[in-house]
């Protein structure tokens, strides 16, 4: 039985390595927060690790786990008190990777503007390049539904002049 742990474990390793930098950006994109996106995330491998048995049957882990940050950030999103939107940005203490994007406040005060499925569902089909299927998978509705949320959150982030004037949002300047 030891020597099956140890597999499986080494297996899960591998695959953390091999998926965290993604899991983080889609769950920074969905969530706006660094922290939360860790805890999210995290949150998705504790659980995904208790299933490793049938997660590494699936066709795709990749899509299983995103499924389940998506989920995780739904459920604490349910639960979350507003946030209290700032206009100023606090300073960092150390170097941010995403700092690399001129645009990141601007889209991040965009995207925090969106309701929640609709927020999911441009990250999901704009951001993470899923089909209308996949990203119907993920979100855990219809294609119907991921069509409709992604055009009205598009169409919202086309409104605001803070984008507008940034940058391309859905093909459109």
């Amino acid at each position: 039985m030891g020597a099956k742990k140890a597999e499986r474990d080494a297996e899960f390793n591998a695959f953390v390595t091999g998926a965290w930098p993604r899991l983080i950006r889609t769950a920074f994109l969905l969530t706006g927060d660094r922290y939360l996106a860790e805890d999210v995330v995290q949150t998705a491998l504790e659980r995904t690790y208790a299933a490793w048995g049938r997660v590494v049957r699936a066709d795709e882990p990749y899509a299983y786990v995103r499924r389940i940050v998506v989920n995780e950030h739904a459920r604490r999103f349910r639960r979350r008190v507003p946030e209290q939107l700032v206009t100023a940005v606090p300073e960092r203490s150390g170097p941010d990777g995403f700092e690399r994007l001129d645009d990141r406040a601007a889209l991040l005060e965009a995207l925090g503007t969106l309701p929640s499925g609709q927020r999911q569902a441009v990250v999901l089909r704009y951001w993470e390049d899923l089909s209308e299927s996949q990203a119907a998978a993920a979100m855990g509705c219809s294609v119907g539904t991921v069509k409709s949320q992604a055009s009205k959150g598009i169409a919202r982030l086309r409104e605001l002049s803070s984008l507008t004037t940034r940058t391309s949002i859905g093909g459109a300047a």
